[in-house]
């Protein structure tokens, strides 16, 4: 009988094959960062973003690493699959309908989106369930505007979300719909998480507007909670009130999915994480670091 020795090294200490070559790459690379993606020939700017002041100041993950190593189930379940498979993603024309129990349902097109507030640029931590990690300057507004401009009903407490879907455009999901995964992809929020600061809508990262691997045109970032909440390429904005059905909670993080590292029994250790681009781990942090802003909206019992 073959025996395995245990490895000293922590598996979440080992950088993938996949990150390792994209790290490779990033550092040798000759072209410009705005090279990547044959549809993106030169830098889309955004004008008029502000700094905010609910950045992190740590240091940003290279634009590289962070658009080229993606979950973005659509676009195959490799991640570096969404960067090759999402060059051809049409995002323009787009619309975002916001719609449910609100007094004034409306469907925006993307200039209208892109005037709705001044622009912010934020500087997030994002964690994988799967213990990866990033830090990227986000640019966007929050998703209070939006809903604040459809003036919910008393009936409102939950937001549900949904993503863009066809299988045509997208035939790399079919093998994630073999392993169980069924689309148009569902996330949501309860009210007062989707109504809160830190909770945006995103066009654009590190100045330019969102790769398509990214969740072009528009996407959702909540930064203390696992990234798998954070829906990409929004398609429908729906207040509704009962808590709306969303992918992954089976498994095991819930609805609510903090980034919480006291969780037990999970597939991937939640204590430790790796930072897209650094060679050690560290110690995952409640709420991914954001605690003191937005633990007072649970109890001790949520996650």
């Amino acid at each position: 009988m073959l025996i395995k020795q245990k490895s000293p090294i922590r598996s979440s200490a080992i950088t993938p094959k996949d990150v390792y070559l994209s790290r490779r790459r990033f550092l040798a690379a000759s072209t410009p960062i705005a090279a990547i993606g044959r549809d993106r020939p030169r830098p889309q700017k955004l004008a008029g973003v502000r700094k905010s002041s609910l950045s992190t100041n740590e240091n940003l993950t290279p634009f590289r690493l962070a658009t080229t190593y993606n979950a973005f189930l659509e676009f195959g379940i490799a991640k570096e699959e969404p960067a090759k498979l999402a060059r051809d993603f049409h995002t323009d024309p787009w619309t975002i309908s916001v719609e449910g129990e609100v007094h004034k349902p409306r469907t925006y097109d993307l200039d209208a989106i892109h005037k709705i507030a001044t622009l912010e640029e934020r500087i997030y931590r994002l964690r994988c369930v799967e213990g990866w990690s990033v830090v990227v300057p986000w640019i966007g507004f929050p998703l209070s505007v939006l809903i604040q401009r459809a003036e919910p009903t008393s009936h409102a407490y939950f937001v549900a979300l949904q993503s863009y879907f066809d299988l045509a455009e997208m035939p790399a999901a079919a093998a994630a719909q073999k392993a169980g995964v069924t689309f148009p992809y569902l996330q949501g929020l309860r009210l007062d998480e989707a109504m809160h600061p830190l909770t945006i809508l995103s066009i654009g990262m590190y100045g330019e507007i969102l790769p398509s691997q990214n969740g072009a045109p528009i996407r959702l970032v909540v930064p203390w909670k696992h990234a798998f909440k954070s829906i990409k390429s929004v398609v429908k904005i729906r207040l509704v009130r009962a808590q709306p059905p969303t992918i992954f909670e089976s498994l095991g993080f819930g609805f609510i999915a903090n980034v919480d590292p006291t969780v037990k029994g999970a597939k991937w250790d939640q204590t430790r994480e790796r930072r897209l681009g650094e060679s050690n781990d560290r110690h995952t942090l409640p709420f991914n670091g954001y605690r003191d802003q937005v633990a007072s909206l649970y109890s001790g019992t949520e996650r």
